[in-house]
């Protein structure tokens, strides 16, 4: 008897979770609609991803000779001691 009335409270134990887990289910947006279209303009937009991209290359390359020099000098030091 007391097997069967401890299955019936598991089991009513087990709808009261699943119950109070689905309450805070909601069918809405994760995220607000944009009103505006992200890409106004994608030509301009592609023309200045690639005008930075160009300047990224230029840093690149300076980065790069500087290490290739051998010249390059690393200082470490300990931040709370500045």
């Amino acid at each position: 008897m007391t097997r069967r009335r401890t299955g019936w409270m598991l089991l009513i134990a087990a709808n009261v979770l699943c119950y109070c887990v689905l309450s805070f289910y909601r069918a809405t947006d994760a995220a607000p609609r944009d009103t505006m279209p992200r890409l106004a303009n994608p030509a301009a937009d592609r023309l200045e991803t690639i005008a930075l991209l160009g300047e990224i290359k230029e840093l690149l390359k300076e980065q790069n000779d500087l290490l290739r020099s051998g010249t390059l000098k690393v200082v470490i030091c300990d931040p709370e001691r500045r």
